[in-house]
């Protein structure tokens, strides 16, 4: 009986595996991109259009913020996904310039209406939820990542570029 309890788990568990990569791969090229995109992200913060339109945000009732925020969203994410596809199938180049557009309309724009409008989306109560379950399962795969041999290595590899920048500009 215990046996039929724990076929289930695993065929779910081996059904869920490809969703799980793919999550998980989304989140390491997150993660490792943004450092990448700081300077253009502190930049673009900084532009009075920006300044302004995240007061405007947050001037609006949640519900509002949310319709805001799902239009740039629904267009950012699966190009995301669709980039991954393209790089896939043999079209790497198309494929990285579609991912590197869709992370700078996710880091431009949608993260600065998410954190303008943060606090009032919150307060819906079924969204407050999906948040945090979603941001638990984000932490908890970085987590994952970061204990990872392959993440040690991205990290050196990035100290030691940075090491190289700053020795060639002290020149």
């Amino acid at each position: 009986m215990a046996e039929e309890k724990t076929r289930p788990v695993t065929l779910k568990r081996l059904l869920m595996l490809p969703l799980q990569i793919l999550v998980t791969l989304l989140v390491v090229i997150d993660e490792v991109s943004r450092p990448i995109f700081r300077p253009l992200i502190r930049w673009f913060r900084s532009l009075r259009i920006v300044e302004n339109g995240e007061r405007f945000v947050a001037g609006l009732p949640p519900y509002a913020i949310l319709a805001v925020l799902a239009v740039p969203l629904a267009v950012a994410e699966p190009l995301k996904l669709l980039s991954l596809i393209l790089i896939g199938s043999g079209r790497p180049v198309r494929g990285i310039l579609l991912l590197v557009f869709a992370h700078l309309l996710s880091f431009l724009l949608i993260e600065r209406i998410y954190e303008a409008g943060k606090p009032k989306l919150m307060t819906i109560g079924w969204l407050g939820r999906v948040i945090v379950f979603i941001d638990g399962i984000r932490g908890r795969l970085l987590a994952w990542v970061k204990a990872t041999p392959v993440w040690a290595l991205l990290v050196a590899t990035r100290l030691r570029a940075a090491r190289f920048i700053a020795a060639l500009r002290a020149r």
